[in-house]
């Protein structure tokens, strides 16, 4: 049976973009309708950020539960008996995280009145989509679209997704731990699943074409993660590209210095980034331009249509979920009549690795390249009271404040430790308010907490820290 509709403002996707607009819109009075083909939430809450933080917390739990019942810890605590992982149950639960999440999304859609249509739509011109959906197709026409479809993972072209290898999504939902696992890329996604595999005592081996790890952080970030890597016995080879699977499926691979070898793994994680989706919705129909493999847009996420907007992955880097919700509500308010921009002083990007990695703004080298005079201010976790406490200064943690020389305004901060990525919304905060050294020097901070390192890094950029 069709079905045909009218909207003012259709979302087509339900990820953290999608649902963002839709829900905002509604609040504005807009009458809104918002179409996903799988579950709400989408990759970020379904397949993405909150399934890997759950699995990493459980991978965290499980390692210091053998640490207790292997060897006579600092801490006092001893476990007579080696811990056990039903990892099944730990699939269950995590899901069960995301079911709960999905069903919040779905309960706040509909207290902001926003009509959901189940399925996947394709565009048969700018305004115009048909939903294929369990009763039927539905046509739903819209004076104003917002294309948010997200991002799929990259697969190559020698190692096809299927059987034994995955993607970041099978990774997740495995109903066994596998033995071994080789993971294809040392980005953020390879290194935060390879490295909760290991602690749940996977034997874990990471390829990377680049010759060193996390290639989007800058070396002093990186380095505190290769030593727990390495202490941890994850076997990097870097420089090292895959070339395909073997007859009896293990991974070809051609190392730094030309060799050929293979590597024997029950499952292949491949993480070598993720791509727009742009193909499968009906973009050739839209007469949107692109810039590259993205929609192009302004900023304020227009496309080169009439009243169709595009936000989130499907416009570019940083393909981050709270990227894509600032630009879904930004949206939402400019359709609404508001005055808004997309211009933010900058983005956190956060790497759930071990330890945690948080960037946002220029890094001192950015700076340099820019032509930029700095100051710069490091204070180290192993100074940090709440640090220590925490075992969080055992990589050789720092939080770092890069400055305009000529006036003191931050213009960067960096950090890498435990549990650091709580530290991200201030960091953010003290950016895009425009902070000088001298506003973090003058703000008190809470002791005992692991914030009192960001307050040390500007008292050292103004030259007279505290505790170092």
């Amino acid at each position: 049976m069709s079905e045909a509709l009218k909207t003012h403002v259709l979302v087509v996707g339900g990820g953290p973009g999608g649902y963002v607009a839709a829900i905002r819109a509604g609040q504005l009075g807009l009458d809104t309708i918002l179409v996903e083909g799988d579950k709400l939430g989408g990759t970020c809450l379904i397949r993405g950020c909150i399934p890997s933080k759950a699995l990493i917390h459980v991978a965290e739990k499980f390692e210091g539960m053998v640490a207790a019942s292997v060897e006579k810890g600092a801490l006092g605590i001893h476990l007579a008996t080696a811990p056990s992982i039903d990892f099944a149950e730990t699939v269950r639960w995590k899901d069960g995280i995301t079911a709960k999440l999905n069903s919040g999304v779905a309960a706040l859609l509909k207290k902001a009145k926003v009509k959901t249509v189940a399925g996947w739509a394709t565009f048969s011109d700018g305004k115009t989509c048909t939903v294929e959906t369990a009763e039927g197709p539905v046509t739903i026409k819209a004076d104003h679209v917002i294309l948010a479809q997200g991002s799929v993972p990259v697969e190559l072209p020698m190692l096809p997704f299927g059987g034994n290898v995955i993607s970041s999504t099978e990774a997740l939902s495995l109903e066994t731990l596998p033995k071994s696992l080789v993971v294809i890329g040392a980005g953020y996604i390879g290194l935060e699943l390879g490295s909760a595999f290991r602690k749940l005592g996977v034997e874990v081996t990471v390829l990377e074409a680049q010759d060193r790890i996390l290639p989007l952080y800058d070396d002093a970030l990186a380095a505190p993660v290769r030593q727990w890597l390495d202490k941890a016995g994850v076997t990097l080879h870097l420089g090292a590209s895959a070339l395909g699977l073997d007859a009896g499926g293990a991974v070809r691979v051609k190392g730094k210095d030309g060799q050929e070898f293979t590597l024997a793994a029950d499952k292949v994680l491949v993480t070598v980034g993720r791509k727009p989706r742009t193909q499968g919705w009906g973009v050739e129909a839209m007469a949107v331009d692109l810039d590259g493999r993205f929609v192009k847009v302004d900023d304020q996420c227009r496309t080169s249509m009439r009243d169709v907007w595009a936000i989130g992955d499907l416009v570019g880097e940083p393909m981050l979920a709270h990227k894509a919700s600032a630009q879904g509500e930004m949206v939402a308010e400019i359709i609404a009549g508001h005055r808004r921009h997309f211009q933010p002083a900058g983005i956190p990007a956060v790497c759930f690795t071990q330890p945690e990695i948080v960037s946002i703004g220029l890094s001192p080298a950015e700076a340099e390249a820019h032509g930029l005079e700095t100051v710069v201010g490091q204070f180290p976790y192993m100074a940090n009271g709440r640090a220590l406490t925490l075992e969080g200064d055992k990589e050789g943690g720092f939080v770092r404040v890069v400055a305009r020389k000529s006036d003191h305004r931050i213009i960067g901060i960096q950090a890498v430790g435990s549990h650091v990525s709580e530290l991200s919304g201030e960091f953010a905060l003290a950016l895009e308010m425009g902070a000088v050294l001298e506003d973090l020097a003058g703000t008190i901070h809470a002791h005992p907490t692991l914030s009192e390192a960001f307050h040390e890094a500007a008292l050292k950029a103004l030259g007279h820290a505290i505790h170092i």
